[in-house]
Formats: C-alpha cells, structure tokens, sequence
C-alpha cells in the first residue's frame, strides 16, 4: 500500500473531536480510508453489511472495474489470457505473480501432470453417498477428506507444504469432479492419461468408458479450456473471502478450500449458472420461445417473482468482458456440434437478443453474463446442470490458492473478525420459573 499525504477528516455532529484517518492509494482503482484506528480513537465502528464498501486486504492478483467492464489476472486483460494462454498457464501466473517462459511452462505442466490420480481409497469414501446426492455435496466432502490423505502438505504456515497442497488440488479437482460424476451415473472412474492437456484429460475422464474411449473434439476441449480461465479467479467475491477467513484461523489448506467449494455451492453465487439454464428449461416446457413475450413480461412486473437468471452482475455495471469470450465459444461450440437449431439454444439466443436490445434491460446494464453463456456451452459438450457448479468449483481453486498463500504471507494478516451492530435486548436478569 502506498500512503497519501491527503487525510480523510471524520467530524461528528455530537461535539466528538474529529480524528483524522490514513488514505492509501492502490496501483490502480478507488483509494481506501484506513479506519482500523477508529474503534480504539473513537469506541465506535462502521456498519457495511456485505463488506460492499470495505477492502477487508491488500492484494495483487486480481482487479475488476466493474463500471469500464474490466478483469485483470495480475495486470493481463483477460481477454488476452483467455486467447493467448492456456489454463495451467493462468494458473502458474495466478500463483507465481508472472506467465511462465518456455521451460517454465514445460516444468509446472509435467508437475501438475503427475499429480492427476487421487488415492485410491477415495473411491470406498466416494461409495458412503448416496447415488443422487448433488456433485457439491460430493466435491465438498472430497476435497475435505484430501487432508486426510496427504498429511505431509497440512501446514498452511509452511510455505512448502502450501506450494506442494496447490499443485496437489489443481491437479486432482478434475480427477475428483469426474470421479462425482462418474459415480452419480453408476460408471466406473476413468484414470487420468498423463499425455492429455489438462481440458482434455479432464473431458476423457467425464466420458470414456471401458468400451469406448473419448476421442477429444478440440473445439469442446478449448471452450472448456476458456470456461477455466474466465472462472480462475474474481477478486474478494464470496467464496474467496470464505477461504481467506478459513485460511485465517491456520486450518490446512484442504480444509480452506473444501469450504470455499461449499460457499460456491450457493445459488446466488457458483449456482447462477446452474438457475440460468433451469430458468431456460422451464421457459421451453411452458411453450418455449413463442411465450418468450409473456416470460419477459413478467420480469419487467414488480409484482411478479419471475426473475431473469443469467443477466446482469453484481460488480460488472457494463458488459462482463468474460461474457464476451464466452459468447465468442458458445457458438463456435453451437456450430462445431450442429445445435444452432436446438430449441433450447434457439431460445437462449432469442432472450439475449430481446436483453440487448429492450430498453428496459439495457437502461438496467442487464447484459447477459458469464453464467449465461458457459452454462449453455457445458450443456451443449453433454455436462448435466448438476455438475456446473462443480466445474466452477475446479476452475476457482487456483484463485482460492492464491489468494490463501496471499493472505498467509501478509504481515499485517489476522484471524478475521467482523463486528457487528447489536440490536437485541440489553442486560436482563433471568426470572424464576415461575414467573416467566
């Protein structure tokens, strides 16, 4: 943090001294006031329910300007990462501060490589739930049983042991989605194939069988690749902060993760995708796109409980540039697979058109997001709804790494511990029974 010679003055209107608070300047984005002085100066707090207006760190990986409509991965555009790059290139940059060069690169794909297979007692773990139970409950349980098997990566003060923990979940989270998936479908578990790219090793593992083995199609296997890059990483939204506040108790780094999987699980949060598409589904089975009218009619009513999933975002006050990249995949994936004249898909091109164009949605910046467009893609390469979460579990586990190995390594770094304005009732003595 770099500090300014500006002060920000707080004066009260109750004849309290006014104190003067640090403000500090970040490389780029709003300055922040300083206020940790405040309680002991002042004996009061603020009150920010949401954190909406609190910077709870200082970090270096991710930036968003939610009203330009941009997304940098420690200073690089996103939409240069996401046509330049690969994934396990996004992730050496998320984690080591720059993109690797060429032996580098060579050296952290091999290391994630052989990292794949988990161990093989977590299938008889697999086996306790039940066939039906939902991919996030399975994925949650999972990545906390990891530090059950790999004790000696636990110590989320050791910098190796959280170095060894990170190549160890970027490179078994497909291997575990998968082994989710193939287990809810009463498949055998396909090992992972060293030789494949990390997308396409995963893609093999989610659709070979004994009798038939996955030929990738490079179309579906770079459009997965991109829905891991876009989902890598998105500064303090929810899960993250979860795990950074997990992290900061000194739990091992499989047990932080495990509980940021389980705040993605939300349907306000990991689960938009997942309610964008079933929003889609229940469209088609009331009449499909020639009720589209009577559907947006109903979210333009206040009245109504209809809401339109798939649209508009909390940061982004323009459009999602990761909407953008993936639009550009949705139909290249539409196209490569012949589905341009899927109803479902026909339907979905027909809402974004009336949400880029109706002056309702656009006075609103409702503009389709990134939930949109990858939950129509993961459906259209076969991945069943249940699973989008999921997915977007694995690809934000190199963000919750390297914002935990952040936070750790921060010397101003402590256990968190929010405040809070009490409301309830004031000291009481308890009455006998009788009287109560």
């Amino acid at each position: 943090m770099t500090p300014s010679d500006v002060k920000a003055t707080l004066s009260f209107s109750d004849g309290s001294p006014s104190i003067d608070l640090p403000l500090y300047k970040g490389s780029i984005g709003p300055d922040v006031i300083d206020i940790r002085k405040l309680y002991g100066q002042t004996g009061k707090f603020t009150y920010d329910p949401g954190f909406l207006s609190t910077a709870s760190c200082q970090s270096t990986i991710t930036y968003i300007d939610g009203d330009k409509g941009e997304l940098l991965y420690r200073g690089y555009p996103i939409e240069q990462l996401a046509t330049q790059c690969d994934f396990l290139d996004t992730c050496y940059l998320l984690l080591y501060g720059e993109l690797p060069n060429e032996q580098k690169q060579k050296d952290f794909h091999k290391l994630v490589s052989e990292h794949t297979m988990v161990h093989e007692q977590m299938q008889f773990f697999l086996r306790g739930f039940r066939r039906d139970a939902h991919p996030m409950a399975v994925l949650t349980g999972l990545v906390g049983a990891l530090s059950a098997f790999y004790h000696d990566s636990t110590d989320i003060n050791n910098p190796t042991h959280r170095n060894i923990a990170a190549i160890r979940l970027i490179a078994k989270m497909p291997t575990l989605v998968a082994m989710a998936y193939k287990y809810g479908e009463g498949q055998p578990y396909v090992y992972p194939r060293n030789k494949l790219s990390y997308a396409g090793n995963f893609m093999r593992m989610m659709f070979a069988t004994p009798c038939e083995d996955y030929e990738p199609n490079e179309v579906l296997v770079r459009a997965m690749d991109r829905i891991f890059i876009l989902h890598a990483d998105h500064e303090q939204n929810a899960s993250t902060s979860t795990v950074r506040l997990c992290g900061s108790s000194g739990t091992n780094p499989f047990a932080a993760i495990a509980a940021g999987v389980a705040c993605l699980w939300g349907p306000a949060h990991g689960g938009a995708n997942e309610a964008a598409l079933n929003m889609l589904e229940d469209i088609q089975r009331n009449g499909g796109i020639e009720k589209i009218g009577e559907f947006i009619k109903q979210v333009k009513d206040k009245n109504s409980s209809v809401k339109l999933m798939g649209f508009g975002h909390r940061v982004y006050k323009n459009y999602d540039p990761r909407a953008k990249l993936m639009r550009e995949t949705c139909y290249e994936v539409l196209g490569a697979l012949g589905l341009e004249n899927d109803p479902l898909f026909k339907l979905a091109m027909a809402l974004e058109k009336i949400a880029l164009e109706d002056e309702y949605f656009v006075a609103r910046k409702l503009y389709p997001n990134v939930d949109f467009y990858s939950g129509i893609v993961q459906r259209a390469i076969g991945i069943p709804v249940s699973l989008f979460t999921a997915i977007f579990a694995l690809a934000r586990t190199v963000g919750w790494i390297a914002q935990l190995n952040e936070m750790i390594g921060d010397p101003e770094y402590k256990i968190g511990r929010p405040r809070q304005l009490f409301v309830g009732s004031e000291r009481r003595d308890v009455p006998p029974l009788h009287q109560r």
